[in-house]
C-alpha cells in the first residue's frame, strides 16, 4: 500500500479524496495544518471534524500546530489581497512548505493536498506552492492532482450528507469571511 501525506483543510474536502486514494490501494496519513483559519472555535470545529472522519476509517492524523498569529506575520501585507490572490497564494505556501517538511521528516515519498478539491481555489497557486515546497526538501515529490474531476466534487456533496459534516460558509481566514 502507497504511503502519502495529505494535507487536509476540513472534513467535507478530504472525504471524497480519502475515499479514492483507499480504493486506489493507498493509505494516507492526514496532516491537519490551517494557521489560517479564524477564529479558534471555527478552527477547532474544522480540526474535530476532520479527526472524527479519520478515526472512523482507522487513518492516522496529525495535529500541525495552530499559531494564527505567526500566520498573520507571515502575510502582513496581503491583507487587502482579494480571494485567490497573492494572500491566498502565500498561505497556500505556507500550508504546503510545512506539509513538505513533515514529509520529508516522516519518511512519505509523496505528499498533496485537499485544497486542490475547492473550486474557490487557484489550482495553479495550489500546484506552484506544492512544487516549490517539494523542491526545498530531499526525496520528496509533490502530487498536483485536480481532486475536482473524475467525479470527486460531485462525491464530495455526497459524503457530506452521508456523514453529516460541518460544512463551513468561508475559506477560514479573518479576510476570506464573506461580509
Amino acid at each position: 500500500m502507497e504511503k502519502v501525506l495529505l494535507h487536509c483543510c476540513c472534513a467535507p474536502c478530504s472525504a471524497a479524496i480519502i475515499e479514492w486514494m483507499m480504493m486506489h490501494d493507498m493509505r494516507p496519513t492526514l496532516f491537519y495544518f490551517n494557521p489560517n483559519i479564524f477564529p479558534e472555535e471555527e478552527y477547532l470545529k474544522r480540526k474535530n471534524e476532520c479527526t472524527r472522519y479519520a478515526e472512523s476509517l482507522g487513518l492516522e492524523i496529525i495535529d500541525g500546530d495552530y499559531d494564527h498569529a505567526e500566520w498573520l506575520q507571515r502575510i502582513k501585507g496581503l491583507e487587502n489581497e482579494p480571494e485567490r490572490g497573492n494572500r491566498c497564494r502565500r498561505c497556500f505556501e505556507i500550508r504546503l512548505q510545512a506539509t513538505a517538511l513533515l514529509a520529508a521528516q516522516s519518511g512519505f515519498p509523496v505528499f498533496t493536498t485537499t485544497l486542490a478539491s475547492s473550486r474557490w481555489k487557484n489550482l495553479v497557486h495550489i500546484f506552484e506552492a506544492g512544487n516549490r515546497a517539494a523542491s526545498t526538501v530531499e526525496n520528496v515529490t509533490f502530487w498536483d492532482k485536480n481532486w475536482r474531476k473524475e467525479g470527486l466534487t460531485e462525491r464530495r456533496n455526497i459524503l457530506l450528507q452521508e456523514n453529516n459534516f460541518y460544512n463551513q460558509q468561508y475559506c477560514g481566514c479573518e479576510f476570506s469571511i464573506r461580509k
